[in-house]
């Protein structure tokens, strides 16, 4: 029986230099051997049906060969993604769910391991790091964010955020097939 799932593609239709059309991308998931593959929006989020977890590798080598975009692909199930949604400790923090940003992971890490910044220095901003997401809720806006690039790396290259609001959309779309 096949299980549902959600590719979070990293850094694609930033620029131009980036840009993958949804089409081209469901295209090549097909030929990879999945089904019901959908795309929301234009920011790589893909939901699709597999028996078996689809693997990282082959579909980020899919992704470099046939568009020329190298970009990492979190993987994770639909019930990871409602699971992670519902464990938002900052959704009372504000009504603009797109001022408040999921960093998914692609694996658990150790909260207490991370070096974080005090909570002073962000001020404003709220961030909260749990083994599998990094919640932050940004007011100005994540362009505006106290968090810097440098920040992110200490996670590796695979990581990629949405706002709320995109993250509720995936959901809602995974409910309705």
């Amino acid at each position: 029986m096949a299980s549902s799932y959600v590719l979070l593609l990293r850094g694609i239709n930033v620029n131009p230099t980036t840009k993958v059309a949804m089409a081209d991308l469901r295209a090549l998931l097909v030929a990879l051997g999945y089904e019901d593959v959908r795309t929301l929006l234009q920011s790589g989020n893909v939901l699709l049906s597999s028996p078996k977890p689809p693997a990282v590798g082959p579909i980020e080598a899919a992704i470099a060969s046939e568009t020329g975009v190298r970009s990492k692909v979190v993987i994770l199930s639909v019930d990871e993604v409602r699971a992670i949604a519902a464990a938002n400790p900052l959704l009372q923090v504000s009504d603009d769910l797109s001022k408040i940003v999921i960093t998914f992971l692609d694996g658990d890490i150790v909260p207490g391991e991370i070096e974080r910044p005090s909570d002073a220095d962000l001020a404003p901003e709220r961030l909260v790091i749990r083994p599998r997401a990094i919640y932050q809720w940004c007011p100005a806006g994540i362009l505006q964010s106290q968090l810097k690039p440098s920040w992110w790396r200490q996670f590796g290259p695979t990581l990629t955020a949405r706002n709320v609001r995109t993250v509720n959309r995936i959901l809602a779309a995974a409910d309705s097939s």
